[in-house]
């Protein structure tokens, strides 16, 4: 009996052929597979830094609505220190002051302070120009009002006199 001869020779160029396209497919099948991995990957690390940042901005209505109110106490406590006998208004002012500052400090809050230094649009708002000896043009002269930052993003500008150098 004679042994049944298959009918390709395993090194016909047909099967040769056929095992490149296979070898082909699965090296686009695998390529395929990392490359959703890495959208998976990179989807996830997105997700997570859009919590983060929703997290860290979920008090910014409220620290925004408190800013007046710590405006306005710093107007009292200067007004306070001004007066003969209101030295102990003033301590009380300093004291709510001092306290209101700390807890929007923890929650992220810094104050803009701008004095002397260039003017930046991003994080002032220019609210005149004035003649300045000592103040280079285009810095900072005066402060009219505070600016905030809540983790590093402007929640308010700082209301600035901007130098507009020597007098001429």
């Amino acid at each position: 009996m004679t042994e049944p001869h298959s009918s390709q020779d395993p090194s016909s160029p047909d099967l040769i052929t056929r095992i490149a396209e296979l070898e082909g497919q699965i090296a686009q099948l695998k390529d395929t597979v990392l490359r959703s991995n890495a959208d998976q990957q990179n989807q996830q690390r997105r997700h997570q830094r859009e919590r983060e940042e929703l997290r860290k901005f979920a008090t910014a209505g409220l620290v925004e609505d408190l800013l007046p109110a710590l405006d306005s106490l710093n107007l009292g406590l200067e007004s306070a220190t001004k007066q003969a006998d209101g030295r102990a208004v003033a301590e009380g002012f300093r004291m709510a002051v001092s306290q209101l500052r700390s807890i929007l400090s923890s929650q992220g809050l810094a104050e803009i302070s701008p004095l002397g230094q260039p003017f930046d649009p991003a994080r002032h708002e220019a609210v005149g120009q004035e003649a300045s000896l000592s103040v280079p043009e285009g810095s900072v002269s005066r402060v009219a009002r505070s600016g905030w930052l809540l983790h590093e993003r402007v929640i308010r500008p700082a209301a600035v006199f901007v130098s507009a150098g020597p007098a001429k």
